[in-house]
């Protein structure tokens, strides 16, 4: 008996997103359809305002299509509750933002195990999962430490430490170099790649950095909300 082929983890189907209406309407994608196979590092490159980071927050569930089909390995997300599709974000999809978006009134550590919070972890669980992390990432000395006080590399590294303290299958980051100088935005890179290959962690990284995007298994090019090329770019 020959066994399915497992899904992708995320595939948009002819998908498309577009703001406001009548003469007023902007098309941010337009009959997007594109895979993301479980352990698979992609890159979503393009210009400013390409709706590059449009495809990745309807892929990650944050926004919803306006027509076309999003699966989560292969389950459509549509028929998915508001409350189901919050739990699977929160369970499964990891989250780094060019703009950090911590909470500047919580300690370094709160800000990490918010996840954990959100999914009802027991405290002693979440400081330990918490813990353990920012010890990984050279950060376990500013836990008490208000999130204003760490440096540019520093957040991002907190940031990191948070969209993995969940456990995350995929992790979504746009711009995740882009307010870094170059020698912090690299050592940021290294670790979303060792997370990538060390643990199998699907990466989805919308970035402009083309040196970025080259060390991704494949890359995508959206341009005026379409996607113009795919390319396989690592060796």
């Amino acid at each position: 008996m020959t066994s399915s082929p497992t899904p992708p983890l995320l595939e948009l189907r002819q998908v498309c997103r577009w703001y406001g209406s009548g003469t007023a309407r902007f098309d941010a994608l337009t009959d997007v359809s594109l895979s993301v196979a479980h352990g698979e590092a992609l890159a979503v490159v393009g210009r400013s305002g390409s709706g590059k980071s449009t495809l990745m927050h309807v892929a990650a569930l944050l926004d919803r299509p306006d027509a076309g089909t999003l699966l989560v390995d292969g389950q459509d997300a549509a028929r998915l509750t508001v409350r189901q599709v919050g739990a699977l974000r929160n369970r499964r999809f990891g989250f780094v933002f060019q703009q950090f978006f911590l909470d500047p009134g919580a300690s370094v550590l709160q800000n990490v195990v918010l996840p954990l919070t959100i999914a009802g972890v027991r405290p002693a669980e979440r400081r330990r999962r918490g813990m353990e992390l920012l010890e990984q990432f050279d950060l376990a000395d500013k836990a008490g430490n208000r999130a204003t006080a760490l440096s540019g590399g520093q957040k991002q590294r907190a940031v990191l430490c948070r969209a993995l303290v969940g456990r995350p299958d995929v992790v979504f980051a746009d711009e995740p170099t882009g307010n870094l100088d170059s020698a912090t935005g690299a050592v940021v890179a290294d670790e979303l790649f060792a997370l990538n290959a060390e643990r199998g962690i699907t990466l989805v990284l919308v970035t402009h950095d083309i040196d970025l995007a080259g060390r991704c298994d494949r890359q995508v090019t959206v341009r005026d909300g379409r996607l113009e090329q795919h390319e396989a770019v690592a060796a």
